[in-house]
């Protein structure tokens, strides 16, 4: 059952991502303002509502784990910011290309920029904090309390723009009142956000049998040197 509904993700990811890719560089027209680079869009903002989302499903997992004890919601936590900071890499990065050609600088101390920055920080101290904590339950309860007060750093980067006004715009999605879009380019942001949450729930589950394996063999380990 879990093969089947890995390669279902995969062929809808795929699937929406060949579509949207035609339609993006092919169909779409170019920005008024900003020309042919505006296109970057249709994979900066999905990549940062795919991180965010992975980091919300970590903070509740942390919860869940903190009331029940039980390890399953650890490797969701585990695998879902680990997916979660693989986009919000690709945000710096499309960020810093965007911010490269529109203000002429690969970096601006911006309060989006900066905000994101601090927020992809704390989930990469999260992994690390993993790797320096060899005792599973004690790595579980540390990293649970990580993402659940971690979580408030995403919230920042959300309203960053509403609550600082600085080089970067502001919303111009409809859903947060913006209205700085035509409707079919907006929507293409949509059906790539589709896409990229199909990707990285895949990733998820691939990352969360490989954890169950991992702590598999950790447990026959920690058998083997108590004899």
């Amino acid at each position: 059952m879990r093969t089947k509904i890995l390669i279902g993700l995969a062929l809808i990811s795929a699937g929406l991502l060949a579509w949207n890719l035609y339609r993006v560089f092919d169909v779409l027209p170019d920005e008024a303002n900003q020309g042919a680079v505006y296109r970057i869009i249709y994979f900066h903002v999905p990549s940062a509502i795919s991180c965010f989302t992975g980091f919300f499903v970590a903070m509740i997992a942390g919860i869940l784990y903190l009331m029940t004890g039980k390890l399953k919601y650890d490797v969701l936590a585990a695998a879902s910011v680990e997916v979660g900071l693989v986009f919000a890499s690709i945000v710096l990065a499309t960020g810093s290309i965007w911010a490269r050609i529109i203000w002429g600088v690969w970096w601006a101390w911006d309060a989006r920029l900066t905000t994101m920055l601090i927020c992809w920080l704390t989930y990469a101290g999260y992994l690390m904090l993993r790797r320096a904590v060899d005792e599973p339950t004690q790595r579980a309860r540390l990293s649970a309390v990580l993402s659940i007060f971690g979580f408030a750093e995403v919230v920042i980067v959300y309203k960053a723009n509403e609550w600082w006004r600085t080089l970067h715009p502001g919303p111009v999605l409809s859903i947060r009142n913006g209205g700085g879009m035509a409707p079919g380019m907006e929507a293409a942001i949509y059906w790539n956000l589709l896409a990229l949450v199909c990707l990285g729930a895949m990733l998820v589950m691939v990352r969360m049998r490989q954890e169950e394996f991992s702590r598999e063999i950790d447990s026959l380990r920690r058998e083997a040197h108590s004899y």
